[in-house]
């Protein structure tokens, strides 16, 4: 197929703050965005140019987007393989039905990873209480039990101390297919983000080190503040894995650093990522950006950092509370705020992130968590 030119329409599967970003840097650049979305009011159905209200898997709507889009793309892994293939079927499709059906299983994920040379966390399949009581020697307590399928921001997750533990939690989770993962004596965690062409040609933003509290990712900082040799490892490692598994799009690959530097591969995300965000205001072109031109078909842009940053995420929890003290945040130097008006804040919901550029790594995170202190009250 040709590059797709401005006054092109797009399309995403996705109406939240990642399909918002999205709609914005289309529309900027000159195309039309149609967004699918069972709600009507998400973020980035608010900005489309036509908003479709329907479920992921309603073939009508999916039927629509495809004959009305030069090129489709999503904002979140958990949708259905039937509809991606339906889509792949009718237009341009990025990525593809096979890297998503991928990130929606953890255990498939992993032995990708182990194939395409990446090491994993050391861990086991459990599928019925039996495994439990046949559990070897391979992972040991503590452990955390995940979901195989439809887990994000530390949900479907359980840290499990003992066998019994470990027993219980795969009951509450409903018996569902799990991966048990051994916990590793942390001594960072660090993401690749990186988009990849049809051609097969790859650019990767700077690695990111992040923080995570309770599942969910808190702060994130770049440079990371790792030795070279680990943050080229991990970048390295996220291009071998993009390769193997033939991705197209957007990538985030999350990594673990443990304390005698050996890199775990976590898992890995077909979109763009939260840990992202940071090249919305720090990089030549952002994570958005790269979505946008890898679906047209168009030369990958430049990844460049233009200067240290920190990014911290802002949870309902602040609105529920009482409401933030935002308003400071216009008269910081170099601090960015991004809300993505949602309708409603709830505990644990994203509703928008501030970046904060400094000098150097160091500063940058020093900033992000007074500003996060400032806008908490605390």
């Amino acid at each position: 197929m040709n590059t797709l030119a401005p006054g092109a329409t797009l399309g995403v599967i996705g109406g939240g703050q990642l399909g918002r970003y999205f709609v914005i840097k289309a529309r900027q650049l000159g195309y039309a965005v149609w967004v699918l979305d069972p709600d009507a009011t998400a973020p980035a159905m608010q900005i489309a140019n036509v908003a479709l209200v329907a479920n992921y898997d309603d073939a009508k709507a999916l039927s629509q987007l495809g004959d009305a889009c030069d090129a489709v793309t999503i904002e979140f892994e958990n949708v259905p393989a039937k509809s991606l293939q339906l889509l792949q079927s009718m237009t341009q499709l990025a990525p593809g039905p096979a890297s998503v059906e991928l990130a929606q299983d953890r255990m498939l994920e992993k032995q990708k990873a182990t194939e395409s040379g990446l090491l994993p966390v050391p861990h086991v399949s459990i599928t019925s209480q039996q495994d439990i009581t046949r559990l070897g020697s391979d992972v040991t307590f503590p452990a955390i039990l995940k979901t195989s399928r439809l887990g994000y921001d530390g949900k479907g997750q359980r840290t499990c101390n003992t066998r019994n533990e470990l027993a219980l939690a795969f009951s509450e989770f409903g018996a569902v297919p799990c991966v048990l993962e051994q916990q590793i004596d942390l001594a960072a965690e660090v993401s690749v983000v990186l988009a990849r062409g049809f051609d097969g040609s790859v650019a990767v933003f700077p690695v990111a080190q992040n923080v995570h509290r309770e599942g969910v990712l808190f702060t994130s900082v770049v440079p990371a503040m790792q030795p070279s040799i680990i943050t080229a490892n991990a970048s390295a490692q996220a291009q071998s894995l993009a390769h193997a598994i033939e991705h197209v799009g957007v990538l985030a690959v999350e990594f673990f650093v443990a304390q005698d530097g050996t890199l775990y591969f976590n898992e890995m995300a077909p979109r763009p990522h939260n840990s992202g965000h940071y090249t919305l205001d720090a990089t030549l072109c952002s994570q958005f950006e790269q979505q946008v031109r890898v679906m047209c078909r168009q030369p990958l842009g430049a990844t460049d950092l233009l200067s240290p940053v920190a990014m911290v995420n802002l949870l309902g929890d602040l609105w529920v509370k009482k409401s933030p003290n935002i308003e400071h945040l216009f008269g910081s130097r170099g601090c960015h705020l991004h809300l993505y008006e949602k309708a409603a804040a709830r505990a644990g919901r994203k509703m928008g992130h501030v970046t904060c550029l400094a000098g150097d790594n160091v500063s940058a995170l020093e900033r992000i968590h007074e500003q996060f202190e400032a806008i908490s009250g605390n």
